[in-house]
């Protein structure tokens, strides 16, 4: 009867803890935890590499990691942050000049050069690596940066408007497969491959489709959109919780989730650390799929008392800690369906505002910051 007593005095503490950070970012101006977090994430996790380049250090500050999602990111959160004042022209075309010193090739013997950008560099025995190939989801937010940067910056439209349709062209040409009508993971992907096939639901970006479809003035993105939507829809359908996977087979007409280590690792077949962005992009979709899926999915998290850091398909947790990376995408999905029965998330998840951002932690700090800006 005691432990019973002090389990709901424990459970009350919790409650009553989430409710003063609400009010605690209610009463104070939204704008200062906003600012706090930018300039924490700034200070933390973007670095300088000679006097006219900046990327976003995926690593350590022994061993730093630049990679291509992350440059796409950082690219995105800076002119989210120049809208809001805090960040100059220049703070972004640091970072676009870093992917233009880092875009691949894809002949066998590197010389085509393309507007993909290479996925990853490392600093290794004195000196810095860049691995060849480009992943999607990288390309996809350096795009939609683009597209933004040409609307701020007026003066400078034309040329991020030209950068933009030049990748946007390259996508369709080394990142997407005809036959499935679906992006591929990367330029790496050869079409006579099973990896061909290979689907990343977090590829699946309806609100950068849409803008790219009238920048290039190509209906072909329109496709893709409606492709890769179904998609998920038919992922979102295979389970009552609504969870995607991270990876999935797919063909014209089917879709199945990945057996564990096809590709990344044992969870590429669970609602993982690619998956969990999908609150935070099907909240931007603005359509009828991506609000169904994202209803789904909000509905199964408004029913667990603690949203953990990743998941089976069916619900049963992979780890038994909350993480950043998945509740901060889950924050941005709730305040975009408020009044619907999530409002409990809206409250829980706030806890990443509560704290300083992680130190150690490049993906979840990211997530924090991105959804603080974009809010």
């Amino acid at each position: 009867m005691m432990k019973n007593k002090l389990i709901g005095v424990f459970f009350l503490l919790i409650v009553f803890g989430y409710i003063a950070v609400f009010f605690l970012i209610r009463i104070n101006n939204p704008k200062q935890v906003q600012l706090k977090t930018y300039q924490e994430w700034k200070k933390e996790y973007l670095v300088n590499k000679g006097h006219n380049q900046t990327f976003v250090n995926a690593g350590s500050r022994k061993n730093p990691i630049a990679l291509s999602e992350a440059q796409g990111f950082g690219l995105i959160i800076t002119t989210k942050a120049a809208k809001l004042g805090w960040a100059k022209e220049a703070d972004f075309d640091k970072l676009l000049n870093y992917y233009l010193a880092h875009q691949d090739y894809v002949d066998d013997k590197h010389t085509q050069r393309v507007s993909l950008m290479q996925w990853k560099q490392y600093y290794r025995h004195h000196h810095w690596i860049s691995e060849y190939n480009s992943a999607t989801d990288g390309d996809l937010y350096i795009a939609t940066a683009l597209d933004t940067a040409s609307r701020i910056w007026p003066k400078k439209a034309k040329y991020y408007r030209n950068l933009e349709i030049k990748l946007a062209n390259d996508i369709l040409r080394y990142e997407y497969n005809p036959k499935t009508g679906l992006l591929t993971t990367g330029d790496w992907v050869r079409l006579d491959s099973n990896y061909a096939n290979l689907f990343r639901t977090s590829d699946v970006l309806p609100f950068i489709f849409t803008n790219l479809a009238k920048t290039t003035k190509n209906d072909k993105w329109c496709q893709v959109k409606n492709a890769m939507l179904t998609k998920l829809v038919q992922l979102s359908n295979q389970h009552k919780t609504g969870l995607i996977p991270d990876f999935a087979w797919a063909s014209k007409k089917s879709v199945k989730a990945v057996a564990p280590k096809t590709i990344a690792g044992k969870n590429d077949g669970y609602y993982a650390y690619n998956a969990c962005r999908l609150p935070w992009i099907l909240a931007k979709g603005h359509d009828a799929k991506s609000r169904l899926i994202e209803r789904r999915m909000l509905k199964y998290f408004a029913k667990q008392n603690i949203v953990y850091g990743g998941y089976k398909l069916t619900g049963k947790t992979l780890v038994k800690n909350q993480s950043p990376s998945f509740s901060a995408p889950i924050f941005y999905g709730v305040n975009h369906f408020r009044g619907q029965g999530f409002d409990n998330l809206f409250v829980s998840q706030q806890y990443i505002y509560s704290k300083p951002l992680p130190q150690d932690d490049y993906y979840g700090a990211t997530l924090t910051t991105l959804v603080a800006v974009d809010l």
